[in-house]
Formats: structure tokens, C-alpha cells, sequence
């Protein structure tokens, strides 16, 4: 089991992505740089899962078209970077923003997500990654109901060129549409799914126990294709507000820092006898969680470790 992070990295001074913005000129080439040394850091730390931002390639001012332009100059730079990955074991993906949705009632909307999906696809097919490597994306809205904001998904993602419609996999959410809905939406169309263990906890409206719901979410990868499943810890952390006066109470939803090292052994126990899978922990102290889990593993369950790159 690879345990994985996403985007920033606490541990090394190096930015996500090229977060410059027009008038200057952003680049593929200067966002590729930081991630062969974030690459770098990895390797050097044994972390061999890493969710890469949606930003990697920015958005340029001749749209997404010009993106995909930008990546076809950028081939040999993307193929020494994805050679880097594999050499050091590391699988990527990316995660869009909730912007990207594809059920959405705007033309343009869905137009923009689409471009930016291809986009996303032909940097994973120009590092030469294999089919782990994939995009996560969530439905999107339910705007004039849940029967049709399903249907415009499964119209919308068999329409996805194959190279698009081959990375793509789908996670449930914790406000509309529960891994049920996700279930039905494989069933209909085939599209793998990516089981979140703090979604299914807050939105189970059908109570599927989530070892049912994470077997059937692993059913849906290919053979040969390791699945990925989403592994986090609510936040539970009281906060200041921004005047500082009064204090903000947990959101469940929310991330914690860390992840829940007996929790996290538990899950263990749990899905021992399943089909092997890679974990990406969603904790807001990024790779510095990854490293604590992998203490906590070694101090509190040696005879797991084993399990967990």
C-alpha cells in the first residue's frame, strides 16, 4: 500500500505549480521543474504517491486550446519528468477544482471542463504513466434534480474522448450524492470509483457499511489497475475567527491536520483481506502527515508496517 499526499509540500521549499499570473507569463516548463524537485523529495523520503495540482499546466490567455499547445512544446520535459516518476516508484493524479463539473446545465461550463480534462490527459499520457495515474472528479451539482444531473454525467462522460474518458474516476461527495449514487453511475456508464472514507461517513443515506461500499468501489478498477481510496480524519479543532473575538466550531467535512493513527490501524484490520489498494491521505499537513503516520504505524502497530510502503 503506497500512502500518498497531495499538492503542497511542507517539507521542502518548492511551490506546487508556476502560481504566476498575467500579465506574466506562467509556464508547463516552470511548473515541470518544481515537480522533478518535489519528485526529488519524495525519493529521498520513500513517499511514493503524490496528487499533483490541477494548475500544473496554467490556463493561458488563448484558453485551453493554448494549453494543450503548451504540452505539446513541453513533450521532452514532460517524458524526463514522467521517467523520474517511475524510476522512483511514485504514481501521480490529479484532483480538478470543483469548477470542473461535468453535469453542469452551462454549455460553457461543461465546454471548459471538458478542455480542461483533455488538457490533464495529454500531460499524463506525455509522461508516459500508466493507468494509475488518473483525474478524480466529483459528479457536480444536482441544479434540476438528481435523476437528471445523473443522466446529463453519463451522456457527458461516454461523449469524453477515450483519452479523457481512460483517466478519469469518480468520488462520491459529503453534500449531494452519496456512493449509492456514484454505484448506480458505474453501473450505468463504467466509470471507476474512488471511495472516500470521511464522504461515506458524513453522507450514507442508504447506511451501506463502508467496507460493502469500499469493496464495490475497488470491484470497479480494471485488473491489473490498482485501485486508490481517499483516507482522512475530521477536523476537530476549535478556531478563531477572522476578528479573533470568538472561536469557530468544528466542521465534520473538514480535513484535520493529521490522520487518526488508530483510526487509520483500524481501516487496516478492516480491509485486510481485500484487493490491494494505494491510499491518498487527505490531511492538511501534506507530506508531514504521511511521515507521522509512518511513525505512529511503527509505535503503535509494527505488524502492519509491513502493509504500507
Amino acid at each position: 500500500m503506497r500512502l500518498g499526499f497531495s499538492v503542497r509540500v511542507f517539507g521542502a521549499n518548492v511551490p506546487s505549480y508556476d502560481a504566476r499570473r498575467y500579465p506574466e507569463r506562467p509556464s508547463l516548463s516552470t511548473s515541470l521543474v518544481y515537480l522533478r524537485d518535489i519528485l526529488t523529495y519524495l525519493g529521498a523520503h520513500q513517499m511514493h504517491m503524490y496528487r499533483m495540482h490541477t494548475r500544473l499546466a496554467p490556463a493561458p490567455e488563448g484558453g485551453e486550446a493554448a494549453a494543450l499547445r503548451e504540452v505539446e512544446a513541453c513533450t521532452l520535459d514532460l517524458e524526463a519528468v514522467g521517467a523520474l516518476a517511475r524510476g522512483l516508484g511514485v504514481r501521480l493524479s490529479f484532483h480538478p477544482f470543483s469548477i470542473v463539473v461535468l453535469n453542469a446545465v452551462n454549455e460553457e461550463q461543461v465546454a471548459r471542463s471538458r478542455a480542461h480534462l483533455a488538457t490533464l490527459a495529454a500531460i499524463l499520457d506525455a509522461m508516459g504513466l500508466d493507468d494509475e495515474a488518473v483525474i478524480v472528479l466529483h459528479v457536480g451539482g444536482v441544479y434540476d434534480g438528481l435523476e437528471r444531473a445523473c443522466e446529463r454525467f453519463i451522456a457527458r462522460y461516454e461523449a469524453l474522448p477515450e483519452a479523457s474518458r481512460r483517466r478519469l474516476a469518480l468520488e462520491h461527495d459529503d453534500r449531494r450524492f452519496s456512493f449509492h449514487d456514484v454505484w448506480g453511475l458505474h453501473r450505468a456508464c463504467g466509470v471507476r470509483l474512488v471511495f472516500d472514507t470521511l464522504h461515506h461517513q458524513v453522507l450514507n443515506p442508504e447506511r451501506i457499511p463502508w467496507t460493502e461500499a469500499l469493496a464495490l468501489a475497488l470491484s470497479t478498477w480494471p485488473h491489473g489497475v490498482r485501485p486508490k481510496v481517499h483516507v482522512s480524519s475530521p477536523r476537530t479543532e476549535l478556531r478563531p475567527t477572522a476578528a479573533g473575538a470568538r472561536v469557530k466550531m468544528p466542521t465534520w467535512t473538514e480535513h484535520s491536520d493529521l490522520v487518526n493513527p488508530f483510526a487509520f490501524i483500524a481501516f487496516l484490520r478492516q480491509t485486510a483481506g481485500l484487493r490491494p489498494f494505494d491510499v491518498m491521505l487527505e490531511a492538511k499537513a501534506r507530506d508531514l502527515a504521511v511521515l507521522k503516520l509512518r511513525a505512529d504505524l511503527q509505535r503503535f502497530a509494527p505488524e502492519w508496517v509491513g502493509r504500507v510502503e
